[in-house]
């Protein structure tokens, strides 16, 4: 019971930390002092207190888009192991990790063309693509972890790693490591696939798709892109940190939101040095990002099988 307290906590209180740091990393970067980390935590209690304003063309899509895609968000994470096994592990987990990725992506886009807004249907389209060309590289991925194992369950794959000291004697760890971290940045709206601070609706991806939400709605969007964030972190960080799945959950946490803070940096560094993509070069990247770990699951098999 401990453990599955501890895993909700978490899973509720820090993801806003991460687009903290992100935001702190890049303000170093560029010699500012930048806001606070707590600044999201502020923004969405700020935006729970504010109404929100409804178009006369909307239906109830729209006021459902946010709370769906937050709802497959917090079910998603309670798929992924963070200091314990997942409170929800069963056999065939990862597929609907996938789906309920997939399920939070798909409400977002359609609560974006509920509006009938020529800019938000523009943003629907670009999101349709990307996501379609970003899920076969994650699916590839998560498949690198679990084939090693036989287990298409994230707990169980990562248990087996940690116990068998596998998660560095596979080559392809490195491959599937590179393919979720690009899909992180593409599925979270980050630089090089989008500007998350951009105000030029002609570039906009995820931005655009939420420009009509206010309120609750936008501070439910905002959490949930925390969320996203937080939630394909962890299985990134499980790759490279030692984290016993089943043993101390207060150590496999502690031990995981060190990880996770390592992450937040990594990804504000990045944004600091790239420029945003071309939208043409985008799908070549996520095309490359799947061949990269087809490459690799090609190479664990070539190695002697599963």
């Amino acid at each position: 019971m401990i453990n599955v307290l501890i895993h909700i906590g978490v899973l509720l209180a820090f993801p806003p930390l991460s687009l903290g740091l992100i935001r702190k990393t890049k303000a170093i970067v560029a010699g500012r002092v930048g806001p606070p980390l707590a600044q999201t935590y502020i923004d969405i209690a700020k935006l729970l207190t504010k109404g929100a304003v409804y178009s006369s063309t909307t239906t109830w899509l729209f006021t459902a888009g946010p709370i769906v895609s937050l709802a497959a968000l917090l079910a998603a994470g309670l798929l992924v192991p963070i200091g314990s096994r997942a409170p929800l592990e069963f056999t065939g987990d990862v597929i609907v990790f996938v789906y309920l990725l997939a399920l939070g992506r798909f409400f977002t886009m359609a609560a974006a063309l509920d509006t009938g807004s020529s800019f938000e249907g523009m943003g629907a389209s670009r999101e349709a693509t990307f996501s379609a060309l970003a899920e076969p590289a994650l699916l590839l991925g998560l498949a690198t972890i679990c084939v090693p194992i036989r287990a298409l369950s994230l707990s169980g794959a990562f248990r087996a790693w940690t116990v068998g000291g596998q998660n560095l004697g596979y080559p392809a760890t490195l491959a599937a490591a590179i393919t979720l971290f690009i899909v992180l940045l593409a599925e979270c709206s980050r630089i090089p696939f989008d500007d998350p601070t951009t105000h030029l609706e002609l570039t906009m991806v995820h931005e655009v798709m939420v420009l009509d939400h206010g309120g609750p709605d936008l501070a439910f969007i905002v959490y949930g892109s925390a969320l996203k964030l937080f939630i394909l972190g962890s299985v990134i960080v499980h790759l490279f940190l030692p984290i016993s799945v089943g043993a101390n959950p207060v150590g496999a946490t502690f031990l995981l939101l060190v990880g996770q803070s390592v992450l937040a940096v990594a990804v504000g560094l990045v944004e600091s040095v790239t420029a945003r993509l071309r939208l043409s070069r985008v799908p070549e990247i996520l095309i490359g990002a799947t061949v990269i770990t087809a490459l690799g699951l090609v190479a664990l098999f070539y190695r002697g099988g599963p």
